[in-house]
């Protein structure tokens, strides 16, 4: 051997995939702490995505309810009111029926002393029996100078005197037969009497008041206030959105403030037939029996209305809304996934819906809860509305 050559490098004694175990090694580390990053920037890229294209829910319109219950208050009056005043002067001799009296039609409710009257009818009568003699004295003279005239044996003058005196005795009979019968018709009117069934609410005289009737020029009293109360009239000022839908028969249920458990059915008898200019409202009337007397006229009471609607519109929720200076708006998603602003105009409000007048067809998938900064254009992504629970 050369002593200038190398020595011959000894071949190692390891197998290969043991001198490959350290770069194995490192790159096992390096995968374990490079994997879980790559995951983290894959859900970032993930979670910015979403940020970019906004996730939300959306719903359809849907038809507006076609019966709608509406309260609203009332005025409650008696079916029947009268004020009852003397039609002839003179003084109370007695009342006899006092505040809360329950009377028929006719009840005697009063008598006024009228001595005046009474000595005018007994003149009257007498003038009358007066001009009664005079007319039959003079009758019997012109039917006998009739019959003279018929044999020429008085002159025609003298005959068409005692007929044309006869004809004016008549007339003054007829005259005086007239005073008695309307001084009989004021002596009549001593007896105050109830034109009505009812409940007598106010007595404002006493016995020995003086009794004007306000002939003379005098400042009348009221005697008596009647009331029908077995029977009601409710008196409402409907809004004017649902003045055309208020028709005679729509149901109606009355309940008073007090008594919020029971109520009082009843059915829209008439309405005034026009809007009034100050308030924009339609008066319309209910009918209610109140043969219990339950219900006091003058109270204050709630009626509930079920108004059906012929031709009922579309609803949305109102967190649907957008009330933007120009119009109030719904955000609309296409197939596309890209919003649309639909100016729509608003009808009846019925609590967490609205009805929807224009703007809509139904087949719209409206956004719900849209946020203030949503735009035209924008893209969004719509997810799954989670099931109804089952009632």
């Amino acid at each position: 051997m050369n002593p200038s050559e190398p020595a011959p490098t000894p071949k190692s004694s390891k197998p290969w995939w043991l001198r490959m175990m350290p770069l194995a090694l490192v790159l096992l580390a390096l995968g374990i702490g490079i994997l879980p990053r790559l995951k983290a920037h894959a859900a970032l890229r993930t979670q910015t995505a979403s940020f970019v294209t906004p996730l939300v829910s959306v719903v359809q319109p849907k038809a507006a309810p076609a019966v709608q219950r509406i309260e609203l208050p009332a005025d409650v009056r008696a079916y029947q009111e009268t004020s009852i005043y003397a039609r002839t002067n003179g003084y109370l001799a007695h009342w006899y029926k006092d505040i809360g009296s329950q009377v028929p039609v006719g009840e005697l409710l009063a008598d006024i002393e009228t001595p005046e009257i009474d000595a005018q009818l007994d003149q009257a009568r007498a003038d009358a029996n007066t001009a009664q003699v005079q007319y039959d004295i003079a009758k019997v003279t012109a039917d006998r100078w009739v019959g003279l005239l018929k044999t020429n044996a008085v002159s025609r003058e003298t005959a068409e005197q005692d007929v044309a005196t006869m004809k004016g005795l008549a007339a003054t009979l007829t005259a005086m037969q007239a005073n008695v019968k309307r001084l009989q018709k004021l002596v009549s009117y001593e007896r105050v009497t109830a034109p009505f069934a009812g409940v007598v609410t106010a007595r404002n005289i006493d016995v020995g008041a003086l009794i004007d009737s306000g002939s003379a020029g005098g400042v009348k009293m009221e005697l008596f206030h009647l009331a029908e109360t077995d029977k009601l009239r409710i008196f409402i000022d409907v809004p004017q959105d649902y003045a055309q839908d208020m028709q005679p028969g729509v149901a109606a249920t009355l309940t008073l403030p007090q008594w919020p458990s029971r109520a009082l059915h009843g059915t829209v008898a008439r309405t005034s037939g026009a809007i009034d200019p100050v308030s924009r409202t339609l008066r319309i009337e209910v009918d209610v029996d109140n043969h219990d007397s339950a219900v006091l006229p003058g109270a204050y009471a709630l009626v509930d209305l079920d108004v059906t609607v012929a031709h009922p519109r579309l609803s949305v929720p109102v967190n649907t809304l957008l009330f933007r200076p120009n119009a109030v708006q719904v955000a609309v998603v296409d197939d596309a996934g890209k919003v649309s602003l639909q100016a729509i105009s608003l009808g009846r409000d019925f609590g967490t819906t609205v009805e929807v007048a224009s703007g809509l067809t139904g087949k719209e998938r409206v956004i719900a809860n849209p946020g203030d900064a949503i735009a035209a254009g924008d893209s969004v992504r719509v997810i799954a509305t989670p099931a109804a629970p089952p009632s």
